[in-house]
């Protein structure tokens, strides 16, 4: 027993409780381990793509490649987070005894809303969502992704919201309290909800002795069923699947469930077998569910998978699009368009001591209307990197240059040459940089140099974020758009200004470009 188990969890206060429970209870069977926490998946590779070793899980695919990587010896994770068919080369080599299975409602105030036509409940499950609707229709379910205590705060911060949704075991297993809750007794859980697994690769003999001492048999056979039923009906889409297993005077029963995402549809199903005798259960389920309309309402679900869950308000390229996360469906369309104005060469030809751009279109419409060679721009003050670079290489040498209008308007205000300055701009501006100016006393002699007019459509109701590159692309959505629940993914301070006057959960970028933003949805859909 000498070797030291290398025991891989990521890094939030519920992965860490569960790998912290599997590495003291190694300890009592003899077994030295250490914690190894695995944050991203950015810099690891392997040599064969993903897809051929099966990883699928969004939250179990880091820890699946630094297992075959050698890096860590055994994982451990949430059985429900877990893909029913695992990768290649690894194996489940326990599961420890199940906890609280159930959902919980947490909700403000009191209860009286339930009996109301009127409510608003968070949850990012699918499963949850359905169900919910199933039982109160004329609610609305929003969506809630984070961690256990993120998601938390979100509810008490949240006004509108009368309660969320949360797993039990999740909550008793950080020490979260809610003052009010109810145990929803109705609502089939996930499978293997509540159950804790640990995997380990196929060939390590040690760890897999190892770890079958902590195996809880009757939990081991229960998720086992429950998955089995899963696997059986999912073929490969994301679905409203609950299962249960329970054990009781050596027969054991199963209960699924299979619902439309609208909760309009609901097929259930409960058969019993003898313990021993059970290995058709999962499977006679699964076809009586089929049977009763499942394989039509599966379909009908598979379909939805290609509906698009964020939306862009500027066009993507093939490029960017692929820069999105497999979970994520993104769909986009240019809420603005741009028509360069010609902008008179006697205006251009002239000697500017002090010249501001603020978007790569102002850039486009100078080039177009005279020859770079015959500018005389003495300083070039711009927003933006791309439009710095766009400047350099089209007309000349920027001075200075800042990430957001208000903060050059401040520069301008302290180091400018001069009491003027000319702005090659749009017909829709902020209004931040002229009036900070000219509260400094600084004349600011405005070229309207391109048009932008608004071009909006109707979002679909199944998208749960929106990019947004500009405060004029939000009020473009707007125009036809009054779904504000979604998230609201912004290039920069500008535009989340603009954002949080209309949206209550608005997130800004790190970096003031697309691809940023898409990292930033990215990073939210993990």
């Amino acid at each position: 027993m000498s070797k030291v188990i290398r025991i891989g969890t990521r890094d939030s206060e519920l992965a860490l409780w569960q790998a912290k429970t599997v590495q003291k209870q190694l300890l009592e069977h003899g077994y030295e381990s250490v914690l190894v926490p695995v944050k991203s998946l950015g810099d690891l590779q392997l040599d064969k793509p993903l897809h051929e070793l099966g990883i699928t899980g969004v939250f179990t695919k880091t820890l699946d490649i630094a297992m075959l990587k050698g890096e860590i010896d055994i994982a451990v994770h949430s059985m429900k987070d877990v893909p029913t068919v695992l990768p290649k080369g690894i194996v489940q080599a326990a599961v420890l005894k199940r906890g609280n299975y159930m959902d919980i409602l947490a909700f403000k105030d009191n209860e009286e809303f339930l009996g109301q036509k009127e409510g608003i409940i968070a949850t990012g499950s699918l499963r949850r969502k359905a169900q919910w609707l199933n039982r109160y229709p004329t609610h609305t379910v929003v969506d809630l992704r984070g961690n256990v205590q993120t998601r938390a705060e979100k509810l008490e911060n949240n006004e509108s919201w009368n309660g969320a949704i949360f797993a039990a075991a999740g909550m008793e297993r950080v020490g979260l309290e809610f003052e009010n809750t109810i145990g929803l007794t109705w609502m089939v859980p996930a499978p293997a909800q509540g159950a804790v697994v640990i995997v380990a690769l196929e060939d390590d003999d040690f760890c897999k002795s190892a770890c079958a001492e902590l195996n809880d048999k009757e939990t081991d056979i229960c998720t086992g069923v429950e998955r089995e039923f899963l696997n059986t009906l999912e073929g490969g889409c994301t679905a409203p699947i609950g299962a249960l297993a329970n054990i009781k005077d050596n027969n054991i029963s199963l209960k699924g469930v299979l619902l439309s995402v609208d909760g309009k549809k609901k097929i259930e199903v409960e058969f019993t077998s003898k313990l021993g005798k059970h290995e058709n259960l999962a499977q006679a389920c699964a076809e009586r569910i089929f049977s009763r309309g499942g394989k039509l309402l599966m379909s009908e679900i598979a379909g939805l998978d290609k509906i698009p869950n964020v939306f862009s308000t500027k066009k993507l390229t093939p490029e960017q699009n692929e820069l999105f996360g497999s979970n994520i469906k993104p769909s986009s369309e240019d809420f603005l368009q741009i028509s360069l104005n010609r902008i008179p060469r006697l205006k251009l030809k002239k000697a500017i001591d002090n010249v501001i751009i603020t978007s790569q279109n102002a850039v486009e419409a100078i080039i177009a209307s005279i020859s770079p060679d015959e500018l005389k721009f003495k300083n070039i003050y711009c927003v933006g990197r791309k439009t710095k670079r766009l400047v350099e290489k089209r007309i000349g040498k920027v001075t200075h240059t800042e990430n957001s209008a208000q903060k050059l308007a401040n520069y301008l205000v302290e180091f400018m040459e001069g009491t003027e300055a000319t702005y090659f701009c749009s017909n829709i501006r902020l209004d931040e940089l002229p009036s900070i100016l000219s509260e400094n006393n600084i004349d600011l002699n405005e070229i309207e140099a391109y048009e932008t007019k608004q071009s909006p459509i109707k979002v679909e109701d199944t998208v749960k974020g929106i990019l947004f590159f500009s405060p004029s692309t939000v009020e473009s959505f707007l125009q036809k758009n009054n779904n504000t629940a979604v998230v609201a993914y912004c290039i920069g301070e500008t535009t989340a200004t603009e954002a949080k006057k209309h949206f209550s959960d608005v997130k800004i970028a790190k970096m003031p470009t697309l691809e940023s933003v898409i990292d930033l949805v990215n990073t939210d859909y993990k």
